[in-house]
């Protein structure tokens, strides 16, 4: 049976091959995106399937005007895949105060509004699924991309708490971790900072050039690859609460974890030890 998707940010990278192999196989896809001129071929091959309207996520009236439009024309959506977010390069103290204000903007807010416009959908016809792209990047962190980091770190935490106020409705979430993937990350996707020559030699610097010299070879995902698994992921009867793509996000999402892990068991006693006297635990 074919389902009914809402995806946002579909003009490039993980949106467009999401849509792309989704009508694909037959399903509907509601894409937004800011500049609609991208899907034309594709609304051209499907015009029955794609239903399509201009979004920036960074206009919470608007997002809540479309989602409600989507639903009214083409009645239950199964999925909805947050998708729209880019990349900010730079440390922190190089990064002017309106790019800090759009990278949360964009990928915290915007994230947040279309998750909450979605809901009372969703709750109204007994269930449905939320995809949230976030990365690898949601669980460790590179220096010079801490607002980057920031902003998924927070749409993690968002995610996992709202994953349980809504499991009682049907609704199941995931959160799509992908490493390094062969989109327009680096190239539109990716914001950078002006260069502050107190960081020339730091960190921050490195993963600067990095991201300027590195070719596709030396980058593992592989975009359809990754968004078949997105796909098979929400055709599951049981969505996974995380979604890990690509050797690189295992590799260091691994790493980091199991030496977080190390400093919490190191603290054992100490954690402890701060309880107060006549603290009882409750029972379980």
């Amino acid at each position: 049976m074919s389902k009914a998707w809402f995806i946002t940010g579909t003009s490039t990278g993980f949106g467009h091959e999401l849509a792309e192999q989704l009508l694909a196989r037959g399903d509907r896809v509601a894409a937004t995106l800011r500049r609609t001129e991208a899907l034309d071929a594709l609304a051209a091959r499907y015009p029955d399937q794609l239903w399509i309207r201009r979004l920036d996520v960074t206009d919470t009236a608007a997002i809540r005007a479309v989602v409600d439009a989507a639903f009214a024309e083409l009645g239950r959506i199964d999925v909805v895949v947050s998708n729209a977010g880019y990349g900010l390069l730079g440390a922190a103290e190089e990064l002017t105060d309106e790019q800090i204000e759009h990278q949360l903007q964009t990928n915290v807010v915007g994230s947040i509004q279309l998750t909450r416009a979605v809901l009372p959908h969703l709750r109204a016809q007994g269930g449905g699924k939320i995809l949230q792209l976030s990365t690898m990047g949601g669980q460790m962190a590179y220096a010079g991309m801490s607002l980057y980091h920031a902003s998924k770190w927070a749409i993690e935490g968002f995610l996992d708490s709202v994953g349980q106020e809504v499991a009682t409705f049907g609704i199941q979430t995931c959160l799509v971790e992908p490493g390094g993937a062969r989109t327009d990350f680096a190239g539109r996707s990716l914001a950078m900072a002006p260069a502050s020559e107190a960081y020339a030699a730091t960190p921050a610097a490195r993963v600067r050039e990095l991201a300027a010299s590195r070719t596709a070879s030396a980058i593992p995902g592989d975009v359809r690859k990754m968004a078949r698994a997105m796909i098979d992921a929400a055709d599951a009867e049981e969505t996974p609460r995380r979604l890990l793509l690509g050797s690189d996000a295992y590799k260091l999402v691994h790493t980091a974890l199991a030496e977080r892990l190390a400093f919490v068991e190191a603290h054992h006693d100490l954690a402890v030890s701060t309880d107060a006297d006549d603290y009882v635990p409750a029972a379980t």
